[in-house]
């Protein structure tokens, strides 16, 4: 499979590392410093991009691919207002687009968990909810992208929070995610149920980036060839 990297920096050059031993051939890199290479000719060169940039940059990145005919799949967070836009292109264009907060096998399988506990603890009204997360100083984007779709899974599932908020907040209803920036951290994620008698408390915690990257070239391995919109669960067949 060719792949075009749209984004290389440390998840980048990771991904590229990890989709060279898997036998695939990275035929385009797009960085700040060559990003006048990111056109139409280079990018279908490619049988699919893998897009890991910024909140600023990733809906562009997106839509050209699209556009382009080009499927991708996106691993930026902080842009969620804009899914939406992209998913419409994505139809319109019947073209293949994957987004996920976390491409890491074991935070999918922490999503499952953390549904159903949600769903357990819908009738437990005694416990309150909340949420932390912990990543390295560069993380761009507060609360992670793990951390919401953690809390919108609660959220749906639990039925007495209406919102998560990122600071501390007196309203019951709220949802609290705590974002901590610590160095070395490649990211922790803490789900927990308090209550006067005891807590319950599910946590996953990343050792590397290593799990990220070789989720997001098995998602391009899954990708390529198909149209439509895709997500981790349709990749890992849960």
């Amino acid at each position: 499979m060719k792949i075009a990297l749209i984004g290389y920096g440390k998840m980048g050059k990771l991904i590229d590392q990890i989709a060279q031993e898997r036998g695939h051939d990275v035929v385009l890199r797009i960085a700040l410093e060559n990003a006048g290479d990111f056109t139409e000719s280079n990018l279908k060169a490619a049988d699919v991009a893998i897009e890991f940039t910024g909140p600023e940059s990733a809906f562009d990145n997106v839509r050209r691919c699209l556009e382009w005919g080009v499927p991708v799949v996106s691993g930026s967070t902080g842009w969620n207002e804009r899914l939406e836009e992209a998913r419409r292109i994505c139809t319109e264009r019947k073209g293949a687009f994957l987004h996920a907060s976390n491409f890491s096998i074991g935070v999918n399988i922490f999503f499952e968990v953390n549904r159903i506990l949600a769903r357990l603890m819908k009738t437990q009204a005694h416990y309150d909810v909340t949420l932390k997360e912990v990543h390295h100083t560069e993380k761009k984007d507060a609360p992670s992208g793990t951390a919401v779709t953690l809390a919108e899974q609660v959220l749906a599932e639990l039925g007495r929070k209406d919102r998560w908020v990122n600071e501390q907040s007196a309203q019951p209803q709220d949802l609290f995610i705590e974002s901590l920036r610590i160095d070395p951290a490649p990211g922790t994620h803490h789900v927990k149920y308090s209550s006067e008698i005891d807590d319950i408390e599910i946590i996953h915690t990343a050792h590397n980036r290593k799990g990220f990257a070789s989720g997001a070239v098995q998602a391009a391995e899954f990708m390529a060839g198909k149209q439509g919109l895709f997500s981790m669960q349709d990749v890992l067949g849960f």
